[in-house]
């Protein structure tokens, strides 16, 4: 059973996230505030996180920054700020998915399943095949350990970015255009307005040039991105 823990400082919203995702069978861990949030995820085995932004002592993207130094568990961002920079801070910080209050529970439970479906399956389907490591531009990513470095020296990921990255790396020299990473990456169709792969290439590039100290994907101009041999 796969444990949801749900942040906020709106206890109504915390307890109304919680009828609802344990109606689909899911164990949920509730917070409150930032530092509790913290404390929980130290102490209990948490599957996924649905983080709000605005909260007291530590707010979401300060939690999620701090999660993203070392751990890979999926987040789901939600926030009553609905401008295109919120959503974009939002996932440049780290989170995987991001939604705007006020929100639907069942487009949440939708996206809630979508993003444990996305990080598992892949990673349990991965585990279960001989280890497969992929190597280009001196960076090694494991497939089966869910890892990637340069050098020697790791790399975090999100899951969002790591499973871009596979894709690059498997296919050295192949452009992708932004619909076809989005529709194979998230498995949803995409629309012309999305702007998320985007965002999402822009983390990841950065993340790489900070440690290899170049850009390792490239943009083809009116057509997608590649990753060179």
């Amino acid at each position: 059973m796969r444990n949801i823990l749900v942040v906020d400082d709106d206890k109504e919203i915390v307890d109304l996230i919680s009828i609802y995702l344990r109606n689909e069978g899911f164990e949920v861990s509730k917070a409150y505030s930032g530092v509790e949030a913290m404390n929980t995820f130290m102490n209990k085995k948490i599957d996924l996180i649905i983080l709000d932004i605005m909260m007291p002592d530590m707010n979401g993207l300060e939690v999620c920054r701090v999660l993203r130094d070392k751990w890979h568990v999926p987040i789901i961002m939600v926030s009553a700020k609905g401008e295109d920079i919120d959503k974009i801070t939002g996932l440049m910080t780290g989170a995987d998915d991001y939604l705007i209050k006020p929100f639907n529970p069942l487009e949440l439970l939708a996206r809630v399943k979508t993003l444990l479906r996305r990080t598992y399956q892949y990673r349990e389907a991965e585990n279960d095949k001989k280890q497969e490591i992929l190597r280009v531009q001196s960076l090694e990513i494991n497939k089966s350990a869910y890892t990637v470095s340069y050098k020697g020296s790791p790399i975090s990921l999100t899951s969002t970015e790591f499973e871009i990255l596979c894709l690059l790396a498997s296919n050295p020299g192949r452009v992708f255009g932004a619909e076809e990473l989005f529709e194979r990456v998230w498995k949803e169709k995409y629309f012309a307005s999305n702007n998320t792969v985007m965002v999402y290439i822009s983390n990841l590039r950065d993340k790489l040039e900070k440690e290899m100290g170049y850009k390792a994907i490239k943009t083809v101009w009116g057509v997608g991105y590649k990753i060179e041999e």
